[in-house]
């Protein structure tokens, strides 16, 4: 019997229930309801977002796959296509940080190989409560040891990302993982169940009971029971997932397969019945074949799980002998446990006996979608109003203060932990801001990042959508790459209440705007709801993912000071912007006033102009003065440089000098050149259209800065990098 507890425990409204009723003509049974819990979770159908996910361009002229696969696919040349996506692992990691993060990776991947690409390349976006706190400092270690534990074993570098620290993350932090890959643009695969009679197989790890609701669990809020959560947490197994990435991919490279899947949110059900309505086709499995490692598991536990490292393929009858060798070879089991059908259901056969007898259309396609309600929050009428406060007498101390902000400060003790270098493509080790890697046989490189900043979002989240799309394409540019595509992870709180859903919609609008500014597609990507904890939402938070290539690597730039002498310039213009920084935040403990005002057209010609000066070696050294302002842009191109050269800077703006030297006016970026480099930079800047301007000199041992004839800035490098290099560190090793 279906009652009101039990349509509860699965997530699912009474309206809902009614809906499944009329469409499959009769009542479910148990195994049925939970197959539709997960399907039509939000986790799986985007039931509140898929009308807005609408608005974003998703065509462009590299585009091979856009959005609806596993993974998106561009042409980057050379023969070669570039997969990739971004996915979030949030609540798993709450409740158990390690295999939370580890599955998060191990699922990724699993998107990128299934489409016929070797990953090549993982990041990550992480963002955590303040690490004055211990539980706060348990999930972050958790997290970092479980990227790293995954990442390391299977051997795909973790090669960038970026890691926030606010309050709003406390009751939930978010863990979005990244991975690129690299495919021959013409060996791409896809989720398909065609040819009636075909042979669909189940391959990778045996089926446990971990991971059973995981999406159902991803899709609602988290309250003071969330611990008890925790066998929903999935956990993973990276020696198992590299015996099936290697497997998957040796039968791809002899073409035995039609189709294949991963199992990864609600598992068998998703993979079985989207690789049906792919292809228009029905399918029919029979569960006692599965490979199971628990005794006496039901058909509802076997059809509900994600037990991670497993894979559905669909093959022609006459290759399953020799896709069955090539598992047995990796030491894995491939296991035929049904067929393709004609006709549009997923019947599941158990002990004998038929369990589920659906419509595929019923739960891949008919799920119910929302247009929730929404409305401008309230706290945007306050927040908005700023009077400034007076500008602090040591700007030293600002600094010092500003570089010790664990969202500033080093990320060694995070990204030391990570392999990056393994396979030998990295050009720019993690910390550089934007990562590089060389694509071997060709001249070129990819080059991939990472950002949103959910402040922005928060005080105007249209402004912070565009803007995290903007910063992206700039953190490309100052390596010399041309943005070509996007994905995108959308962290949101509950979609429910009409604020979250108005912050939502601005941020979607923000987003397309810059898309098509900048002319790159969407090519996939994930939205994360819930992310509330007793009733506390975390701030929105967008964080986009583009890659870019770059025509000569040999060409590219990083962000480090590299000679003692080069000139120092400011590509850009400085405007009075102290609203949404990270100093008002630090320094004087405020989240108020509208985010950095933002030009699209600006943003553009800025961009143009530096991608094509580093095309012509005209340039040193590239950065972009983000987080923390310019005072904070100077120090890092500082701290980047082994010599560790420091710098005598000159600035004449009329306005405060704190706006000057931590605000966040968008559309910037600090270069450095050679002396014999500055006529020709200077004249390229005017024919372009854009400001540039010498503001000083790499060299000496100090951070010197003066702002209209007076020194405001005065620290010994060697002070200056012990605050910034050991903030972390300390925090993470207090023992109380």
């Amino acid at each position: 019997m279906i009652d009101k507890k039990i349509l509860s425990e699965h997530n699912l409204t009474e309206e809902e229930y009614r809906r499944i009723i009329e469409l499959i003509g009769k009542e479910p049974n148990i195994t049925e309801l939970g197959i539709f819990s997960l399907m039509w979770s939000e986790h799986c159908s985007y039931k509140s977002s898929k009308a807005h996910l609408k608005k974003l361009p998703v065509k462009g002229e590299h585009v091979i796959q856009g959005p609806g696969e596993n993974a998106g696919i561009i042409d980057i040349g050379d023969g070669l296509a570039a997969v990739f996506k971004i996915e979030s692992h949030n609540h798993p990691s709450f409740i158990e940080p390690y295999q939370g993060a580890a599955t998060g990776v191990g699922g990724i991947l699993r998107d990128i190989f299934t489409m016929g690409a070797r990953p090549i390349a993982l990041l990550d976006s992480l963002r955590f409560g303040p690490l004055e706190n211990a539980h706060n400092r348990s999930i972050t270690d958790g997290v970092v040891s479980g990227i790293a534990g995954y990442g390391n074993a299977i051997g795909v570098p973790t090669v960038g990302g970026e890691t926030y620290f606010h309050p709003s993350y406390s009751l939930n932090p978010l863990v979005n993982v990244f991975c690129l890959g690299i495919a021959d643009k013409n060996k791409i695969f896809y989720a398909k169940a065609e040819g009636p009679g075909n042979a669909v197989l189940y391959v990778g790890s045996k089926t446990g009971r971990d991971g059973i609701h995981g999406a159902t669990m991803a899709s609602a809020e988290f309250d003071e029971d969330s611990e008890k959560k925790r066998p929903n947490v999935q956990v993973g197994d990276p020696f198992k997932e590299k015996l099936l990435l290697e497997a998957c991919l040796e039968i791809m490279d002899q073409n035995l397969i039609v189709g294949i899947q991963d199992m990864g949110a609600a598992g068998l059900t998703c993979s079985t019945s989207e690789m049906a309505s792919n292809s228009g086709s029905g399918i029919e499995i029979d569960l006692d074949r599965v490979p199971q490692r628990e005794e006496g598991m039901t058909a509802y536990e076997i059809m509900l799980s994600e037990s991670q490292e497993r894979m559905l393929l669909v093959a022609s009858n006459d290759k399953v002998k020799d896709v069955q060798d090539v598992f047995a070879k990796w030491d894995l089991d491939a296991v035929v446990i049904g067929r393709v059908t004609d006709g549009d259901r997923l019947k599941v056969r158990f002990h004998g006996e038929t369990v589920v007898d659906i419509p595929v259309d019923s739960i891949v396609n008919l799920c119910p979608l929302y247009l929730r309600p929404s409305r401008r929050p309230d706290y945007l009428e306050d927040t908005a109003r700023l009077d400034l406060p007076e500008q602090p007498e040591d700007l030293n101390a600002v600094l010092l203060q500003m570089l010790d902000q664990p969202t500033i400060a080093d990320k060694e003790w995070i990204y030391r932990q990570y392999d990056h270098m393994v396979q030998t493509n990295t050009v720019f080790l993690p910390g550089a801001g934007t990562a590089l890697l060389r694509l071997k046989g060709t001249e070129s490189g990819l080059a991939m990042t990472l950002d949103g900043n959910s402040l922005y979002c928060y005080l105007d989240p249209r402004t912070g959508g565009k803007i995290a799309v903007a910063e992206a394409c700039r953190n490309l540019a100052c390596v010399g790459a041309r943005p070509l595509g996007v994905t995108n992870c959308l962290n949101f709180g509950n979609p429910e209440k009409p604020g979250i859903m108005w912050q939502f919609m601005e941020v979607i609008e923000g987003i397309s705007e810059a898309c098509l500014a900048f002319g790159i597609p969407v090519t996939g990507g994930n939205v994360s709801f819930y992310n509330d904890t007793e009733g506390v939402s975390i701030h929105p938070t967008p964080v986009l993912g583009i890659v870019g290539r770059i025509e000569k690597i040999d060409r590219a730039v990083s962000t480090c000071f590299k000679s003692e002498g080069d000139l120092i310039f400011l590509l850009g213009e400085n405007r009075e912007e102290l609203g949404g920084s990270e100093y008002l935040r630090t320094v004087h403990g405020t989240e108020r006033g509208l985010p950095p005002i933002i030009d699209l057209d600006d943003e553009k010609r800025v961009q143009e102009f530096i991608i094509s000066v580093i095309d012509e070696g005209l340039v040193s050294s590239a950065a972009d003065p983000s987080e923390g302002g310019l005072a904070v842009c100077l120090a890092e191109c500082v701290f980047a440089s082994s010599r560790e050269f420091g710098f005598a800077v000159e600035l004449d703006d009329e306005m405060r000098t704190d706006a000057l030297l931590f605000g966040e006016t968008q559309s910037r970026i600090l270069l450095s050149a050679a002396p014999d480099k500055k006529i020709t930079l200077l004249s390229a800047a005017k024919n372009a259209g854009v400001p540039l301007r010498e503001i000083g000199r790499v060299g000496g041992t100090r951070l010197d800065i003066r702002h209209r004839d007076r020194s405001v800035i005065d620290i010994p490098i060697l002070e200056a990098l012990r605050v910034w290099k050991n903030s972390i560190p300390e925090r993470m090793s207090t023992k109380t």
